[in-house]
């Protein structure tokens, strides 16, 4: 993070416009995908050269162009103004820290969201950008590493399924953006288990480390929550709008995936509200262990008092004391203080202290 603040301001007093990637490079040369298809036919092909792709503009088909590695400002720039989109979208392409959000260009669309991963060894969130830039008869994506949560819109270009190849390049955006929401439900849900399992845990032993992963887990809450309460926004101006990008039949699909954008929501302010629970519990835990304990120090002082109290009167260095000469005076002394304890704890077992 501090590096991506430390590249930002790089740009500081820059003309807008200007290209500068202010995160890491995460792939060794940027990649180009390109899926070309229509009704009855479908062609994927690998590119890694800029020019390679120039002409997919003017296809007569729809075509998808997925764009991986943002550090080659140089190629994305080519690649932008080839397709007319403007400097500040291609500046925002390579600032990498955008909100989701949704900005109509007339000539076509740039739509930007977060994909939200879960790393199974240390269940830690990460979060990366996806640019969508939907035009007349294309689609670009720009992302910053391999791996995404779109091998599934794949396969059903490749299958031909349904009617993701019978339309246009709106459909393609909604499922697209329909993937990541739909990921954001399999995060929310394994994040649950662990929650579930953490506040088993808590009620058995709580522990300080406990706390710590409550903590933890509210921070990758607000993560989530910065990520779908946005693309909510974003999703229902596209349904709403008016853009003739997007047809009446493919506005129908954008309703429906607000709606799914609404429930991602929800179950995060619902897992964000467990996760104070469990703090309140975990405090609650922690107050009663000390009120158990305290309870015991004040039964042990409680009983010390009267103890004290006959053994400081018989420590006394008076001459004139009569017990002091009794033969029986020492086991009397025990004897008093033997009662006096047994007392003490059968009063406070009675009333219900012990």
């Amino acid at each position: 993070m501090a590096r991506m603040f430390h590249k930002a301001a790089h740009k500081a007093g820059l003309p807008p416009g200007t290209m500068i990637y202010v995160g890491e490079q995460k792939v060794e040369r940027v990649t180009i995908r390109v899926t070309d298809y229509g009704p009855d036919h479908l062609d994927e092909t690998v590119h890694h050269d800029v020019a390679d792709v120039l002409a997919f503009r003017d296809s007569d088909t729809v075509t998808w162009i997925d764009v991986t590695g943002l550090h080659d400002t140089d190629a994305l720039r080519t690649l932008g103004e080839h397709f007319g989109l403007h400097p500040l979208v291609l500046e925002d392409l390579v600032s990498t820290g955008q909100r989701p959000k949704l900005e109509d260009y007339d000539q076509y669309l740039y739509l930007v969201c977060r994909m939200i991963t879960l790393d199974s060894v240390g269940g830690k969130l990460d979060s990366e950008q996806i640019s969508l830039v939907i035009g007349p008869r294309w689609v670009l994506s720009f992302q910053e590493r391999e791996g995404d949560v779109f091998d599934a819109v794949r396969n059903r270009l490749r299958q031909g399924k349904g009617r993701i190849r019978r339309s246009g390049p709106d459909y393609l955006t909604y499922a697209l953006v329909d993937a990541v929401v739909d990921n954001y439900f399999v995060v929310l849900e394994r994040l649950g288990e662990v929650i579930e399992d953490l506040e088993n845990d808590l009620l058995d032993a709580p522990d300080q480390s406990h706390l710590a992963s409550i903590h933890g887990y509210k921070r990758e809450m607000v993560q989530l929550r910065r990520s779908v309460w946005p693309l909510r926004e974003v999703v229902g101006g596209i349904a709403r709008g008016e853009s003739p990008l997007v047809t009446e039949e493919t506005q129908v699909f954008y309703r429906d995936l607000y709606d799914h954008t609404i429930q991602a929501a929800d179950a995060v302010e619902s897992l964000r509200d467990i996760l104070t629970g469990l703090q309140d519990l975990y405090l609650s835990s922690i107050s009663n262990r000390m009120n158990e304990v305290m309870k015991v120090l004040t039964i042990m002082g409680s009983m010390f008092i009267p103890l004290t109290f006959v053994a400081g009167i018989y420590g006394m260095n008076f001459e004139h004391m009569p017990e002091l000469g009794w033969r029986w005076s020492y086991p009397l002394f025990w004897l008093v203080i033997v009662g006096l304890s047994g007392g003490l704890l059968a009063f406070f077992r009675r009333r219900g202290w012990l």
